[in-house]
């Protein structure tokens, strides 16, 4: 496995990085605890959760099931880098008011404090705002943070879904206290949504915020399968994307050059991921632990430029499209 740093820090973390995301709602504890012990054998240190996780079964399930695994010992939790985030509401009926999508103050304190009993540890590693707040004054924002940090609870803060305005604004704020900032942003980010790209990637790099890269393998589209099973994730992800496995002639091309490489789809679309200079780690949804086998080759495989001029122009975002190429102002102005 390949260890990078996380974004201006000076920590390092695996490549790959684990997403929790299924443990509870697809993957029974069990076969969750399987999963990280695994995980951690092969050289992955960089677990990613949140803490409205474990839906359908419950919120908070997630960071359960990794809080009890962390229990067992054996240099579990000190073998980790540990992400979770804030932002969603926890409680689905009756919902007080303070606790509806968002931020506060408020909320942040109460939902930290929650997830840390929840993971059963004293301090989270890297925490991330799910959605940006367009209402939070940045005075609140870094005023909670800085408290949760002054105290250990947390070591590094970090975003998710920002556009790149948003990061600009927070961490010209975070600056002007003296703080580090943002160190890391967890954007959607594979060769079918290149618009990160555009603008979000740009920002990231020029302010030293790494970026963590969620769904590389697009929920299953780009793992070399020919259908999708109805009902499940990646039929969904077909919806979503607008795009079908059988129909859309960029799979087939996809397949075909993976195999003229002798590589699998899987390691291929991850690896193209993390050559993108901004890119520090990206982040696999595990399900069981047979979806753990070769990841590492997905660290470690160098994609030379013929190889990523024809992933380019097989997933040409700009294709049949009035944009040029390039990040923005470049895509659409001269």
């Amino acid at each position: 496995m390949k260890y990078q740093k996380m974004g201006r820090s000076n920590l390092s973390v695996s490549r790959i990085c684990l997403g929790t995301m299924h443990f509870g709602g697809i993957a029974d504890e069990r076969e969750s605890h399987r999963i990280m012990g695994k995980a951690l054998e092969t050289g992955i240190n960089f677990f990613d959760t949140a803490n409205v996780y474990g839906m359908p079964a419950a919120h908070g399930l997630t960071e359960e099931i990794i809080g009890r695994w962390f229990a067992q010992g054996g240099g579990r939790r000190d073998g980790v880098v540990l992400a979770t985030k804030v932002y969603g509401r926890m409680i689905e009926k009756d919902t007080p008011p303070n606790e509806e999508g968002g931020l506060s103050a408020y909320k942040i304190r109460r939902h930290a404090a929650d997830s840390l009993l929840r993971l059963q540890t004293d301090h989270i590693d890297l925490y991330q705002v799910h959605h940006i707040d367009r209402r939070i004054p940045m005075e609140e924002y870094w005023g909670a943070f800085e408290q949760l940090m002054r105290r250990g609870e947390v070591l590094y803060t970090g975003t998710s879904n920002f556009p790149g305005w948003g990061l600009v604004k927070h961490q010209l704020a975070a600056r002007q206290r003296g703080l580090l900032g943002i160190v890391s942003e967890q954007s959607q980010y594979n060769l079918l949504n290149r618009w990160p790209e555009l603008e979000v990637i740009p920002a990231a790099f020029d302010l030293g915020i790494g970026i963590m890269a969620y769904m590389p393998l697009a929920g299953g589209l780009l793992t070399g399968k020919g259908t999708a099973p109805t009902g499940s994730r990646t039929a969904t992800v077909e919806g979503e994307y607008h795009r079908k496995l059988d129909k859309d002639a960029v799979f087939g091309e996809f397949s075909k050059l993976c195999r003229e490489m002798g590589e699998r789809e899987t390691a291929v679309a991850i690896a193209w991921v993390l050559a993108n200079p901004a890119v520090y780690s990206a982040i696999v949804g595990i399900r069981t632990t047979a979806q753990l086998d070769g990841l590492e080759r997905a660290a470690e495989l160098n994609l030379d430029d013929e190889v990523m001029k024809k992933l380019d122009s097989i997933f040409d975002i700009n294709k049949g499209r009035p944009l040029k190429k390039g990040p923005i102002p470049e895509a659409f102005a001269w």
